[in-house]
């Protein structure tokens, strides 16, 4: 049997990747197609792709060529992937004449007639969406926002709303916005909403936004109550509009290949997992007002808690809470949230320093993911064996914020409500948490 293997993105699959698919196919009896991941792509400078990896695999199959479709996630890989399928020949499109003539070393390598006049990047610019973006809010992190959404294709940065007009100004002449205080004109600007407002405004604006007709993405905390994040994505689901939380982290390449890993049994069954996180912030700050919401929990649980959450799922049985109180607001926090065959803690901290890392233990080996652990870019396999364990490297390009604002962008071009990165039913189990603290129910000062 002769073995052939091909690699692509596959993003827009179009007639091109058709003719290509079926001239390797007739090259032997068994085809293998390699299909480019999300992160893997992005690392190429290919952030842009339309379809997501899952999309772009399904694609694959639906054209009946491939007999076996595998995933490219590492530079390398290739080598790697002829010798472990066994494959005889490399086949590739001739716009990469003499790229790939290093494979003869392993296989015969046959470089393909593309299909002239067409191509995924023609595609893209064809049918390129320019979504008008507003953000509301105009602090820390609406500055780093502004930068990251060129970056992606498709998003434009038209506006900004601040109640306050010297800091609506102050953010628009920067950036080179339009600048509003009033809702209702700064609404009628855009076609899609980025909420970086204080917490408590959140659930208002994102409401006013969906009602409005526009697309939400929302920074954390998205809310402060599950009633609260169920009625915004039921009304989302009624508007027909994406409406997504901003926990940057879950869009990380690597946390993504961590839930990945964990997922497939390479550690076993999940025993327990660790989330800690912490920044000293000095006063006056938010951060430290109770009355805009301030306190380690607010401002660090949704990352901790979504990591949880991906990594152990949403029927967890019982939660409480240890905080050190400073003028009503909660300096540091730990958190326990147990499950029926797990536990899991997260610890936080605005006052109180702490070793900000991921550890995920299970029954044989654990996962350390080093300070800061949200912004990943390593992360490491253990096992009792050490000559097992294995390193991982990714690239964390920039804020980090142009993956999530790529992936909002792409689950509105395809029409999308869900995107299992960080799903609807998981945003609102964080929401539940935070209001169960905030209700002071299992809570304990230290």
């Amino acid at each position: 049997m002769t073995k052939v293997i091909t690699y692509g993105t596959y993003d827009l699959l179009h007639q091109g990747h058709l003719n290509l698919l079926r001239r390797a196919k007739e090259l032997g009896d068994y085809l293998i197609v390699g299909v480019t991941s999300d992160s893997f792509d992005r690392g190429r400078g290919k952030l842009n792709v339309r379809n997501n990896v899952l999309e772009r695999v399904e694609a694959v199959k639906a054209t009946g060529f491939a007999d076996e479709v595998i995933i490219e996630d590492y530079l390398g890989q290739k080598i790697d992937d002829i010798q472990k399928y066994d494959v005889d020949i490399f086949a590739i499109g001739s716009d990469w004449e003499g790229k790939f003539d290093y494979l003869n070393e392993y296989c015969k390598v046959v470089y393909l007639p593309r299909t002239e006049g067409i191509s995924s990047t023609m595609l893209r610019a064809e049918s390129q969406d320019v979504f008008r973006i507003g953000v509301i809010g105009s602090g820390r992190i609406a500055h780093r926002f502004v930068p990251e959404t060129k970056m992606v294709n498709g998003a434009e940065v038209v506006a900004v709303l601040n109640p306050e007009k010297e800091k609506a100004d102050a953010f628009a002449k920067m950036h080179g916005l339009e600048a509003f205080t009033e809702f209702e004109e700064f609404i009628q600007k855009v076609d899609a909403v980025y909420i970086a407002s204080p917490h408590l405004s959140h659930y208002d604006y994102a409401k006013r936004s969906l009602q409005a007709g526009k697309h939400v993405l929302c920074e954390i905390p998205f809310v402060m109550s599950k009633e609260q994040a169920l009625e915004l994505y039921r009304l989302a689901e009624e508007k027909n509009l994406v409406l997504m939380e901003a926990s940057k982290t879950a869009y990380c390449p690597a946390f993504g290949h961590i839930v990945t890993l964990v997922k497939s049994g390479i550690i076993g069954d999940v025993v327990d997992v660790k989330a800690s996180l912490s920044k000293m912030v000095p006063p006056p700050t938010r951060e430290l007002d109770a009355a805009q919401a301030g306190g380690a929990m607010t401002e660090h649980a949704p990352l901790t808690l979504m990591a949880i959450i991906k990594l152990l799922g949403i029927d967890w049985k019982d939660v409480n809470f240890h905080s050190r109180m400073e003028n009503g607001v909660d300096i540091y926090t730990k958190g326990v949230l147990n499950y029926p065959h797990a536990t899991s803690s997260f610890t936080l901290g605005i006052g109180v320093k702490t070793e900000g890392n991921l550890v995920i233990s299970g029954t044989k080996g654990y996962i350390y993911v080093p300070a800061p652990w949200w912004l990943t870019s390593f992360f490491e396999v253990r096992y009792e064996d050490q000559t097992k364990n294995k390193k991982y490297f990714y690239s964390y390009d920039g804020e980090g914020l142009r993956y999530e604002i790529q992936e909002w962008l792409s689950m509105i071009v395809n029409d999308r409500r869900s995107c299992y990165k960080l799903r609807r039913r998981e945003s609102v189990a964080i929401a539940e948490i935070i209001e169960k603290y905030r209700n002071k129910e299992n809570v304990t000062e230290i």
